[in-house]
């Protein structure tokens, strides 16, 4: 029996969710839900998707001419589990509703860990996520550090990790709001920035420290990260193969003719995927580095996509649909992931 899951928040990750929810052969969309009527909420119906909204929006909605399936409350009575992609802070406040309706729920980064006190990354700790009531699926950096910095610890114990953090100023859909404009701002000032911790939700003993700047860019952010390797290869090939056997990351260069962020988005674009979607860490081949226990490399992390795939397995963890090992092959292969 199919899995029954609504969507919470119909935006930059809430749509892309859906969109994958919809690919699963274990699970089946019931629905999703907007605020307020936008050309995103017309998207979704022009989808198929059963659109849901609170009961006082309703009015609003049918001003827009967008049909409506029922009110949010009507969506949480008909599932199994919720994906709450809604903003920063709302997912906390929206948990009393989804423990009244008595249904499992997935939740953003945005929130804080305590939300759920299990915060994933499938490859790292799916196992403590089985058949919980609430999980947090990380932030698409925390996300990009924690699958990197996993397998290398797997394979080789890390001692410490310093990690400097690029980030984008805002998403694509909104760059035409006040931002980062013709400068760099430290985010934060001091060290370490909030990604360090965070890490540590999920790889609890990793010895790591982060800061982070914003640059006035949209599409990616980019990590310059140095390990202590407790008990370092012999050679950059055996980090390349380790970085090749783990789940959704790829090692790419100037071989492929992938040396930017911008080249990074036409190798997406060439591959055809919806919404040029970067599911996968890329990692730059020439960026690795190794000397004696030091290994160096610098990553990109597509801060719409990445997170994406974490959601579908976090979907499987909390109803045990299936372990680690095959859930994470069924969502590659639905979702076209590459494997290396």
């Amino acid at each position: 029996m199919k899995v029954r899951v609504g969507v919470l928040g119909y935006g930059t990750i809430g749509a892309r969710v859906a969109d994958a929810i919809a690919k699963q052969p274990d699970m089946v969309l019931i629905g999703v839900s907007k605020r307020t009527p936008d050309y995103r909420a017309e998207a979704a119906v022009r989808r198929g998707y059963a659109l849901f909204v609170p009961k006082n929006s309703i009015p609003a909605f049918e001003e827009y001419g967008i049909s409506v399936a029922g009110s949010v409350e009507d969506l949480l009575r008909q599932v199994d589990v919720i994906v709450d992609a809604t903003p920063k802070g709302v997912g906390a406040k929206n948990k009393p509703l989804y423990q009244q309706f008595g249904v499992k729920a997935v939740f953003e980064g945005g929130e804080k860990h305590e939300v759920a006190g299990v915060s994933f990354v499938a490859q790292c700790n799916y196992e403590e996520a089985l058949d919980k009531q609430f999980v947090r699926v990380v932030s698409c950096n925390t996300t990009g550090l924690c699958r990197t910095l996993g397998a290398l610890d797997g394979k080789y114990g890390v001692e410490h990790v310093f990690a400097v953090i690029i980030r984008r100023a805002r998403d694509p859909d909104k760059a035409d709001t006040k931002g980062v404009i013709n400068t760099v701002v430290l985010d934060p000032v001091s060290i370490p920035s909030h990604h360090a911790p965070d890490v540590r939700t999920v790889l609890k003993h990793l010895p790591i420290v982060t800061t982070a700047v914003k640059v006035p860019t949209t599409y990616m952010h980019v990590h310059a990260i140095m390990v202590l390797l407790r008990n370092p290869p012999s050679n950059v090939e055996s980090v390349i193969e380790t970085f090749e056997e783990a789940p959704r990351i790829i090692v790419r260069g100037s071989r492929e003719g992938i040396v930017s962020t911008a080249t990074a988005l036409g190798y997406v674009r060439e591959l055809g995927r919806l919404r040029d979607d970067l599911y996968e860490i890329l990692v730059l081949r020439e960026s690795i580095t190794l000397k004696g226990n030091r290994l160096y490399y610098t990553q990109f992390v597509h801060q719409e996509a990445d997170v994406i795939p974490e959601n579908i397995d976090a979907i499987r963890a909390i109803t045990s649909l299936s372990d680690r090992e095959s859930s994470i092959r069924t969502t590659n292969q639905t979702l076209s992931i590459l494997d290396r």
